[in-house]
Order: C-alpha cells, then sequence, then structure tokens
C-alpha cells in the first residue's frame, strides 16, 4: 500500500476566473485544494461559494473584519487610486492563510494573481511586497504566472511540477478563457470589481467617516452604500434616501437606540437618517433638506416626522432648496 502523504494546497479565492484556474490546474496535478474566501464589509465570498459548488472545491468563508480594520485606517503600503489597501490587503490574506495552514493540514498557499493584470497591486514588486509582508514567505505559489515569476521552494522540492504550471502575464483574459475551456469551464464572473474599497464614491464617504469618527461599527460602514451623504458639521451627518430602495435600506439599517430617522408627515419624500443622532439644531437643519427633496412647495412650512431615542414628535420646517446644501454634500 503507497502510504505517501497526498500534497494539499490552500487557496485564496475571489470566486473569479483567475482563482478556478489556479485551483484547477493544480488539482490536475493531482494536488488536493482547499479554498478560503474572506470577508468584510468591503467584500463578500458570494462568488467563491458558487465557484466551490461548480467545481467541486472545499471552501472555508472567514468574517476577518477585526483585523482588517486597523489595517485599512494605516496600511504600510499606502493606497490605491482610492480607499484600496491592495497590497497589504493581499498580505494580510496570506497571513491569515498561512495561520490555517496546520490547521487544514496544507502544504502551502496559492492565489490566482497574473502577473501584470493590475499595473499597480500585481507587479513583480507588488507581488514580493506581499509574500514579504505576509509572514510566509517561500510558502506563496501563483500557478497562472509562475513561469514568468522565480521558482518557488514548492517547485524545487517537486511538491509541484513546474513544467504544468503557466507563464500568463498582462490584463489579458483570453488565456485564462481558453483555459476554462480546456477544463469545461463555461460559467464564472465578469471581471467586474468585487471590492467597495475601489470606487470612488465609497472611498470618499469612509475616508470622511474615518477623519470624524475615530470608532466605526459596521453597521456605519454598510451605510455608506446607500443614499445621499451630507456632513453638517464635524458631529453630524445625514444621510438622505434617493429612491425606495434607498429608504428601505436605511429603515434597515436604523438603529432605534442611537440613530435619528425623519420622514415627511403627509406628502412624498426621502428617509432622512441621522447616524448616532444629534442635537435640536442639527434635527432642524436635516428635516429641512429632507422637505427639500420631498415634493413639498418650496416656501411653505411642512410637517416632519421625527423617530429616536427619545421618541417619536414632529417638526415644522421651510424646505431648503437642494441648491443651498451643494458644499455639504460628501461627493
Amino acid at each position: 500500500m503507497d502510504n505517501k502523504k497526498k500534497i494539499k494546497a490552500l487557496g485564496l479565492c475571489s470566486g473569479g476566473l483567475d482563482s478556478m484556474m489556479a485551483a484547477l490546474v493544480l488539482r490536475e496535478q493531482g494536488i488536493d485544494v482547499c479554498w478560503v474566501a474572506f470577508e468584510t464589509p468591503f467584500f463578500s465570498g458570494d462568488k467563491a461559494r458558487k465557484a466551490s459548488i461548480n467545481n467541486g472545491i472545499p471552501l472555508i468563508v472567514k468574517n476577518i473584519t477585526e483585523r482588517y480594520m486597523p489595517m485599512l485606517r494605516n496600511p504600510p503600503g499606502g493606497y490605491g487610486k482610492n480607499m484600496n489597501p491592495c497590497m497589504d490587503c493581499h498580505a494580510l490574506m496570506f497571513r491569515i492563510a498561512g495561520e490555517m495552514m496546520e490547521e487544514t493540514e496544507s502544504d502551502f498557499l496559492f492565489s490566482g494573481e497574473v502577473m501584470g493584470q493590475r499595473p499597480m497591486s500585481q507587479n513583480k514588486n507588488s507581488l514580493r511586497y506581499v509574500e514579504k509582508n505576509s509572514g510566509y514567505d517561500g510558502y506563496i505559489l501563483r500557478p497562472l504566472s509562475a513561469k514568468v515569476l522565480p521558482e518557488t521552494p514548492m517547485e524545487r522540492n517537486g511538491l509541484v511540477d513546474r513544467e504544468k504550471l503557466y507563464g500568463f502575464s498582462g490584463r489579458s483574459r483570453k488565456p485564462q478563457m481558453e483555459l476554462a475551456k480546456k477544463f469545461g469551464v463555461m460559467d464564472y464572473p465578469s471581471p467586474a470589481g468585487g471590492c467597495l474599497l475601489t470606487d470612488g464614491g465609497y472611498s470618499r464617504r469612509l475616508k470622511d467617516l474615518f477623519g470624524h469618527q475615530g470608532i466605526v461599527e459596521i453597521v456605519e460602514m454598510e451605510l455608506l452604500s446607500h443614499g445621499r451623504h451630507l456632513r453638517l458639521d464635524q458631529h453630524v451627518k445625514i444621510i438622505v434616501g434617493r429612491n425606495q430602495m434607498d429608504n428601505d435600506n436605511l429603515q434597515r439599517l436604523y438603529r432605534r437606540d442611537r440613530d435619528i430617522m425623519l420622514k415627511m408627515k403627509s406628502m412624498t419624500g426621502p428617509l432622512v437618517l441621522i447616524p448616532n443622532g444629534c442635537g435640536k439644531e442639527g434635527i432642524e437643519q436635516a428635516a429641512a433638506i429632507c422637505a427639500g427633496y420631498s415634493k413639498a412647495p418650496a416656501i411653505m412650512p411642512v410637517d416632519v416626522c421625527v423617530s429616536g431615542p427619545e421618541g417619536p414628535s414632529e417638526i415644522t420646517v421651510i424646505p431648503k432648496k437642494n441648491i443651498d446644501i451643494q458644499d455639504l454634500l460628501i461627493l
């Protein structure tokens, strides 16, 4: 009987085409592959869950928000175009995956990264930065670009056959798509980014939030995806629903014990949320803005309903025209 231990690899999985191909390339060599997908308020493991089911590859989904936030506030490698700390994000993911190697009985780590696919975060220097700062230098394999990268210990030691790896580079996905045909994989997502931190609008709102609050809760980061955000002063921000979907989400995320919610009493208008509440002057200003975005006549006093920790009440205000609040918008 052959008692030789089967080689096992733990891969980072986004659920995209590259993640899938990297795992299937290794599995074709007889390597036992497993995936880990990480979740934070900025990205989810939903695509990875689908990829796991479609390709029959075991998946572990792990929420890393608690460890992610300190890095996000002060990434050693800095940010990309927006609030995306891609290099330090990948280093942290590999560090956590490396800590999981023993419990998963894995011999090394891998990912679907392709050299040159993203000019800033997937060039040789960036890939090397990730390895050095992960704490698991020498344990990371990138099967799709292995032949254009330095040989890894896994290849030198015979755990992986380098000749059966690939040398993809650049931004074109055609080589990966051809490889997908070879493996019979037809269902994979488009390359659209799944990380909110790469979105300019979301990043500006997050930067504002970090600039005004030391402690930020998960629900407050989720709120950044909904509505118009206006900064009234150093301590008060409001969120104005733009449509029914926004209104529904603001209602869902409303914390009755600390937030204040405003809505028009007798006419169509937005919901307005004041996270963590505010004083009378802030409520009056928010109510006037709420009325300004409603169908209320521009110069007629209107009633706005107020809900919050102190119970329901009403306030009468003159609608504030949208043109008068442009400088308050967090664009």
